[in-house]
């Protein structure tokens, strides 16, 4: 399927920007890529092209907003027709999805993408999806800290102390607005003691990797085409378009491929990788992705439908493998809204597993809201 990302505020921006480097280059998935803020030095620091980056917004606030959430929902308000017409957009017809990435432990993300995302529907009829990053408990913990001992630290700790009750509050904004919100908690993601500042670049390739599994179609003209294509139909099937929390699930693992492009299951070649081996990796990977680190931690059981992509070089995707992977997925969720598919890539040397569960339950959410409770109301 074809994606158009627009990435908003810094965490946003930083974050369409590594989806664009994770595109694999035979498995273009792009359509376009978008970067939106009110801060132009953290805006020039992403490697989209000037041509496709827009600081926005009244000039006294162009270093950002300091977490001000009802100044961003203003000026989100103001801006987000206008942001629509301040970059060239002439693939937008050809996207079967709009992505919007954002923080949502600040001001700029968080106070303009519920407007942004609601001019969108109203402009196109594909989804429009929110990526949305939580933010980590050290955010906020530290900023109450510092406000109880005295004068706040170094620029560089970028302390939040409404992060969570901007997450919560921008998260019930987003509900009925946003197709689908597909989540990652930093604070699972970072290591212990680690500043987010230090793991941000890490954080956000691996969520990149996940996007790039789910949403780059399954073959080409040029090469080896899936049994089974997953294409947008089926991903908005799944993640629905009821503003369904979403987590996404990712394993993978490197393998012999004797240069060889084509294999087991797929094509008329003969096959050269061991049967047991290939069974073997699918289910080691499926299993990674459904039981090992999810974007947002939550029970798979609370998912409401799920999807499996099943993806690496043609000669290791054994089709009674990836079928035994979806019956996985299927008995994880208890239910039976799944669906499933391959993704051959020739040029790899990995096989990987891509899960998506929809409409889950998170005693995350739970935690930033009681975080919230504690601290001021961002209205």
């Amino acid at each position: 399927m074809q994606l158009e990302v627009l990435g908003v505020g810094g965490a946003g921006c930083r974050i369409a920007d590594a989806i664009r480097a994770a595109e694999p280059t035979d498995h273009s998935f792009l359509t376009d890529v978008f970067a939106f803020d009110t801060d132009e030095s953290s805006l020039n620091g992403t490697v989209i092209p000037e041509s496709h980056r827009s600081r926005y917004g009244p000039d006294d606030i162009d270093g950002g907003l300091a977490g001000d959430l009802e100044r961003g929902r203003t000026v989100g308000q103001a801006y987000a027709d206008d942001l629509l017409e301040s970059v060239p957009r002439p693939t937008a017809e050809s996207a079967d999805a709009i992505l919007v990435a954002a923080g949502l432990g600040g001001a700029t993300g968080g106070g303009t993408v519920p407007a942004l995302v609601a001019t969108l529907q109203q402009r196109t009829d594909v989804p429009v999806y929110v990526l949305a990053t939580l933010p980590a408990d050290r955010e906020f913990d530290a900023a109450a800290d510092r406000s109880r001992s005295g004068p706040r630290g170094p620029a560089a700790d970028a302390p939040r102390p409404n992060a969570a009750a901007n997450a919560v509050a921008t998260l019930e904004r987003l509900d009925g607005v946003a197709s689908a919100i597909i989540t990652f908690d930093n604070e699972d993601w970072l290591r212990p003691g680690e500043p987010l500042r230090d793991g941000r670049d890490r954080c956000n390739r691996e969520l990149a990797t996940r996007v790039a599994a789910v949403f780059a179609r399954g073959g080409d003209s040029e090469g080896p085409v899936a049994q089974t294509v997953v294409d947008a139909s089926d991903v908005r099937r799944i993640v629905g378009d009821q503003s369904a929390v979403v987590a996404l699930g990712y394993g993978d693992q490197t393998v012999e491929t004797n240069g060889s492009r084509f294999g087991l299951g797929l094509l008329s070649a003969e096959p050269d990788v061991d049967t047991s081996e290939a069974v073997s990796a699918i289910e080691t990977v499926v299993r990674k992705g459904i039981r090992g680190k999810l974007s947002l931690e939550c029970d798979p059981e609370t998912a409401e439908r799920g999807l499996l992509i099943v993806g690496g070089p043609p000669a290791w995707l054994n089709r009674r493998a990836i079928a035994e992977g979806r019956r996985t997925l299927e008995s994880a969720i208890g239910g039976s809204g799944i669906l499933g598919g391959d993704a051959p890539r020739p040029d790899g040397d990995r096989v990987f597993a891509a899960v998506v569960l929809a409409g889950v339950e998170s005693e995350r959410l739970e935690a930033l809201r009681a975080a919230a409770d504690r601290t001021e109301p961002a209205d």
